[in-house]
């Protein structure tokens, strides 16, 4: 009887072990699976190694089907032998999952590092004096816009506000080229509202007469877009596709941001620009700092007017690069944009930075919510100090190229100390903080490219026992300071006027570094032992020749004569209107650029003013109203009979009466920034 019911209990007892086997069999054969499917997207990372780790996994699989199959048929088998045989099943399915997970983590942390989604945010701006507080007040108005249909923040978002808020009922729309002249405007009342980018404030802040421009005008509407970065990118800025393993050009981007995450379009306040070539296959490499004020022509104007680089951020990162492309005749293959939290948080990540800060810096923290300042010594930063040492310029002699080659020693700096990175704890701080803080058109198969290159390094590094294989060119774009007027601005501004000799040098060794030009060989070099030998900095001159603009010098104060002489050394054609006396007018602002002049220039002297008649088909010159309207009689009568001056005299427009020719009024026009107009 009671062998009966052990058989029955042994024959109950089969099934579910059966389906325990085939449940664990299961679960072993998806973790595998997951495993090699995330192994698989590791790309060329470790080929060899990839492939047999694969190949094992997939015998192991095998393996376990077979003994799965075997155990579920076999009436007799030991009860040890299948409890081993689950134990192995549970374990393995534990290790693929966790192979699974932390390549899934590290490539989606790699994923993200290039955003395919950005947000994009416009405004409706008016005047802090005008009216309308919100948009039901806008009504009647003259508002502005870009003319850039492609442009996400200017004319695609702006056209979607219209709509929703029926804008078009009773308003008109002006089209501009640039938010330059569209702000000018606003300023001056031609326009009542415009729409711009988010990043308005950060863009003129900075230009004198717009230092108030937060308070001056007033935000009545907003609107965010998330837009696909493909739908927002000309084909041109997308990644080149080509691999790591070839010569390549990246430009790494500094953002003015003081959110945590870049996701935002934050190119707008971008005064960090470095455009790095790098050949792996000889470790070479070339780093140029591109002042923020250089006068180069804005790829993405209409009429590709020269202008500070800086401006061509606030259009976006397309116009950035192509402008780059165009004025150093070179291909991006790729570009990198960090924010200010990103490079702290990278920099504490690593351990600091060891600088040798040569002064005393004081500049804001990364919250803009206090001074951080660091003192003279080599030390090592953390990083908000490595940000004040990368940021500050106002306290160093030479300005922006002084917070271009600190930004290089950090960049440089920081790839030192990742090259010191072992453990896992470390490697995860600094792939979290890139994947929040930096937006790149890198792929991900590009990234992960990169550990062929570091490998590369570190078995050269190794055989020849040199840490330092990685030659790093400094570039150094020379040129000269020029105050010049702004077309759409309408004042003078400072510029920084490349020369076109240090300019052709750059691009020279850019491309003997990408390997599409012949290297030429230096044949003659001298040095001596008593001074010490510093290497060369290529663009730094000294260049014979210095290129700058002829521009058009101030005329008023000058005597007919004076005038006459100026304009004939310049090569300008002038035409005068009155005679004697001194300039009181010209027809162009100081600071023009000559060569955008066409025909002659009208000079105003004091010996007379000439009126413009209010009816356009009246060609004759009226004659001035009088100040005096309590005796208008007297005054016609003297100005029919105007009084006769002597050769040491002029008639002065506003008393009507002869004066001294003495010397003219000392010009206070000292050519410095003028206020807008």
């Amino acid at each position: 009887m009671a062998k009966h019911e052990n058989e029955n209990e042994t024959r109950e007892k089969k099934p579910k072990i059966r389906i325990v086997l085939l449940i664990f069999l299961i679960l072993a054969l998806l973790t595998s699976a997951f495993a090699i499917y995330e192994i698989f997207l590791l790309g060329s990372i470790e080929t060899l190694i990839r492939y047999i780790v694969i190949g094992v996994l997939v015998f192991i699989d095998i393996i376990l089907f077979f003994r799965v199959r075997s155990a579920s048929k076999k009436r007799k088998k030991k009860r040890s032998k299948r409890i081993g045989l689950l134990s192995f099943m549970f374990l393995y399915s534990l290790v693929c999952f966790a192979i699974g997970l932390v390549i899934a983590y590290v490539y989606g942390q790699l994923n993200n590092i290039n955003k395919e989604f950005v947000t994009y945010t416009s405004d409706l701006v008016v005047m802090s004096s005008n009216d309308a507080h919100d948009i039901d007040d806008v009504s009647d108005y003259t508002i502005g816009l870009l003319s850039d249909k492609n442009s996400p923040e200017g004319y695609i978002i702006p056209q979607e506000m219209i709509k929703e808020n029926k804008l078009d009922d009773n308003n008109e729309f002006k089209e501009y080229d640039d938010y330059s002249t569209m702000l000018v405007d606003l300023y001056d009342g031609e326009i009542d509202a415009m729409f711009t980018t988010n990043n308005y404030i950060d863009m003129y802040s900075s230009v004198t007469g717009y230092e108030n421009i937060a308070t001056d005008t007033r935000i009545i509407l907003s609107k965010d877009k998330e837009m696909k970065k493909a739908e927002t990118s000309d084909s041109e800025t997308a990644s080149s596709g080509k691999s790591i393993t070839e010569p390549f050009t990246i430009l790494l981007m500094g953002i003015d941001s003081t959110d945590e995450v870049l996701s935002k379009n934050a190119i707008a306040n971008g005064d960090t620009l470095i455009l790095i070539t790098f050949n792996p296959k000889t470790l070479n490499a070339t780093m140029l700092s591109i002042p923020r004020d250089s006068y180069v022509p804005i790829a993405c104007w209409s009429d590709q007017a020269e202008n500070k680089i800086t401006h061509a951020a606030g259009y976006g990162t397309d116009c950035m690069m192509n402008t780059i492309e165009n004025y150093f005749d070179v291909n991006i293959d790729y570009y990198a944009k960090i924010n200010f939290k990103g490079l702290v948080k990278l920099v504490d990540a690593v351990g600091g930075v060891d600088i040798n800060v040569e002064q005393e810096l004081c500049t804001d923290d990364s919250s803009r919510g206090g001074e951080v300042c660091i003192y003279p010594g080599e030390q090592t930063l953390n990083g908000e100090q490595a940000l004040v040492y990368a940021r500050n310029r106002k306290q160093l002699v030479n300005g922006d190229f002084g917070r271009g080659q600190h930004q290089q020693e950090i960049v440089m700096a920081l790839v030192n100390k990742m090259k010191t990175i072992t453990d896992v704890t470390t490697f995860m701080d600094i792939l979290n903080t890139v994947s929040n803080s930096l937006d790149t058109n890198l792929t991900t198969q590009q990234i992960l490219s990169f550990y062929n290159v570091g490998k590369d390094i570190v078995k050269r590094s190794l055989a020849t026992d040199d840490s330092n294989l990685v030659n790093i060119q400094q570039l150094y774009l020379q040129g000269n300071s020029q105050m010049i007027y702004d077309e759409r601005m309408r004042m003078v501004l400072y510029n920084y006027v490349p020369n076109q000799d240090s300019r052709d040098d750059i691009i020279q060794a850019m491309k003997e570094n990408l390997e599409l030009a012949e290297h030429e060989p230096i044949t003659e070099f001298s040095f001596s032992i008593n001074e010490p030998y510093e290497k060369e900095v290529i663009g730094y001159g000294p260049y014979r020749t210095s290129y700058t603009y002829d521009l058009l010098p101030d005329f008023t104060g000058d005597s007919e004569a004076q005038a006459r002489a100026t304009a004939s050394r310049l090569g300008i054609s002038v035409n005068f209107v009155g005679s004697g006396g001194y300039v009181v007018d010209q027809e162009y602002p100081s600071g023009k650029r000559i060569d955008k002049i066409r025909g002659s220039v009208t000079l105003t002297l004091s010996g007379s003013v000439v009126y413009e008649p209010e009816e356009d088909d009246s060609n004759t010159t009226t004659t001035p109203p009088s100040n005096n309207t309590e005796n208008q009689e007297e005054e016609e009568e003297e100005s029919d009979t105007p009084p006769t001056c002597g050769e040491d005299e002029y008639l002065d427009p506003i008393t009507n009466t002869c004066l001294p020719n003495t010397t003219p009024p000392e010009n206070t026009d000292d050519n410095t920034t003028q206020q807008p107009s």
